[in-house]
């Protein structure tokens, strides 16, 4: 049984609602509860949070595994330099850190991990719109800061499901390199979410459907809009493609080759700023193997976001399946004119 939150505003004091139904689990306890599972199965495996046990859920690995989960008080650049110095003793350190957290440790993620070559896998919570923590915690910018870097695999999951394939992935030996898992606050959308493990291809997207003229191109949770968005938009008469990329860095060119043959009007969609992020990686690909097509770009906008629950904020933004169906009909009104 699943429980929901509501509070009384005159004297603050909290109660609990109980929910019949099963409901999905945030990312955040998938995180927690895939440690534990991918420790028991790789003894290498140790996790790092700079004083966010609760908040990250690695307080399950803290109170399973205490000698292999370590909370290095709140300091995020120490976070990773240690987590880079394990890693140069063979270990696989899944280092959980909210995304708004991790532009304090930069320069140690260029010059500890990055130029090292080291597999230091950043689990980046709370990536995108956070709600009601307002604009000094919303994880806009790890995208742009974070796939500028050499060496660096980004990546952000849709799902549950995709979540523990990615953690999967990026511990295995055949991953030499740093690795960015992002993922947002608040709760999936599988209630069935504890799937088998199975190994990504790093850099590899996947085709969700097929589709005619237009194409919606995903990273990450917003995927999940983008579903929504099409089931509406099919019942208009217009059916778009969907493509989850997964991968920003190193990105699916092999993807985009097939959707721009085929598609010159495409919306992308991502939880993170527009600007420099995953969009922008899109049009770089399309630039430089000279393509020529329609594209929209949503996103966070290049302003500050201030308070709001995360569904206010995606409406106010225009990326929730709403602003992507409204996206995908401004595009197809339009006619496009391409040179030859």
């Amino acid at each position: 049984m699943a429980c929901s939150w509501i509070f009384d505003k005159v004297t603050g004091e909290i109660f609990k609602k109980k929910i019949d139904a099963p409901q999905p689990p945030k990312y955040q306890d998938v995180f927690g509860h895939t440690m534990i599972e991918l420790a028991e199965m790789n003894d290498k495996i140790m996790g790092v949070t700079p004083a966010m046990p609760s908040g990250s859920s690695l307080k399950f690995m803290m109170e399973k595994m205490p000698h292999r989960a370590f909370d290095v008080g709140i300091c995020e650049q120490h976070a990773v330099t240690v987590s880079a110095g394990m890693a140069t003793q063979g270990l696989r350190v899944f280092c959980n850190i909210y995304s708004s957290f991790m532009q304090r440790a930069y320069d140690q993620v260029v010059h500890d991990v990055a130029i090292q070559k080291l597999p230091v896998v950043f689990c980046l919570d709370r990536a995108g719109l956070v709600g009601e923590d307002g604009p000094t915690h919303h994880g806009c910018y790890d995208i742009p800061y974070m796939r500028c870097i050499p060496h660096m695999v980004v990546s952000a999951p849709m799902n549950e499901k995709e979540l523990r394939n990615l953690m999967y992935t990026a511990q295995l030996d055949s991953n030499k390199y740093p690795f960015v898992i992002r993922y947002p606050r608040g709760e999936g959308v599988m209630t069935e979410w504890k799937t088998p493990f199975e190994a990504i291809t790093i850099g590899k997207g996947r085709k969700l459907k097929d589709g005619k003229e237009i194409a919606i191109l995903s990273f990450g949770h917003p995927g999940n809009f983008a579903q929504a968005a099409i089931r509406q938009l099919r019942t208009e008469g217009i059916d778009p493609a969907h493509y989850d990329l997964r991968f920003v860095k190193p990105i699916d060119e092999d993807l985009l080759h097939e959707v721009f043959s085929n598609y010159q009007k495409i919306v992308t969609v991502e939880d993170g700023t527009v600007v420099g992020g995953f969009g922008s990686a899109v049009l770089e690909f399309m630039n430089a193997n000279n393509y020529q097509a329609e594209v929209s770009i949503l996103g966070i906008p290049d302003r500050l976001v201030e308070h709001g629950t995360p569904k206010e904020l995606h409406r106010e933004c225009a990326y929730d399946a709403q602003g992507i169906a409204d996206a995908v009909r401004l595009l197809m009104s339009e006619k496009v004119f391409v040179k030859n």
